[in-house]
């Protein structure tokens, strides 16, 4: 599967690579190419420094690439000025990371509202928003409950329902089971599962071979260089 026919891929890569300045320069991210479609689950591998963090900043429009062109959802990232960027990021690309990030003395609904409090959505609407997110992910009988009294696997849920309630074209996570046990991690693995059988689009970067293997294609970096497989992992 390579996305939805007729469709736009979400991310597309047209000879981006990223050097950074030496001496010496360091070559992070070698030119490449690469379409990722609408609804597809990819994953990413790499051993330590091959170039995965550089992949994800520039999906994830933190940097701009220093060659080629980056297009999400059609837009050309480098075309645009840094607000637009700015506001590309916030509304079409939903983060999950590895250490949650989430506000010790807010509740669970409050954590995922303040994801849209930075783009002015009215109040009652982040509530609605916020609430239908974190049943989403299961956690309907916790939205009042604090970070500190929930579990890890329940803390991961909210940083997703956080990521969902922008409805993004793109999940991106960056070792979303990273600080889980087996068990609690199978679960996340299974809710993005869920969410991508829903249409979700999914980039998931890892370390953990089990997991790259929920994708349906394995995008792996070594020394900057990118080498795409399909495969069709456990997701459907």
């Amino acid at each position: 599967m390579t996305g939805r026919p007729g469709t736009r891929p979400v991310v597309e890569f047209r000879g981006v690579g990223l050097t950074y300045p030496g001496p010496p320069p360091v070559e992070a991210l070698r030119a490449c190419d690469l379409e990722i479609g609408r609804g597809e689950y990819v994953t990413v591998v790499g051993p330590s420094g091959s170039g995965k963090s550089t992949f994800l900043n520039i999906v994830g429009l933190l940097d701009l690439p220093t060659t080629g062109r980056y297009l999400l959802d059609g837009i050309d990232a480098g075309a645009v000025k840094d607000a637009e960027r700015t506001g590309l990021r916030g509304t079409r690309i939903g983060f999950v990371f590895q250490a949650f990030h989430l506000l010790p003395h807010r509740s669970a609904r409050e954590n995922v509202e303040l994801a849209m409090l930075y783009r002015r959505t009215p109040r009652r609407e982040r509530r609605e928003r916020a609430t239908q997110a974190l049943e989403r992910v299961g956690l309907a009988h916790r939205t009042e409950a604090l970070p500190t009294r929930l579990s890890g696997g329940e803390r991961q849920r909210v940083a997703i329902a956080r990521a969902l309630a922008s409805r993004p074209s793109l999940l991106l996570c960056d070792e979303p089971t990273g600080n889980l046990d087996s068990a609690t991690a199978a679960a996340i693995l299974d809710l993005l599962d869920a969410l991508h059988r829903d249409g979700m689009t999914i980039v998931v970067i890892t370390h953990d071979a089990q997991v790259a293997a929920r994708g349906q294609r394995t995008i792996t970096i070594r020394d900057g260089l990118l080498a795409d497989a399909r495969h069709t992992g456990t997701a459907s």
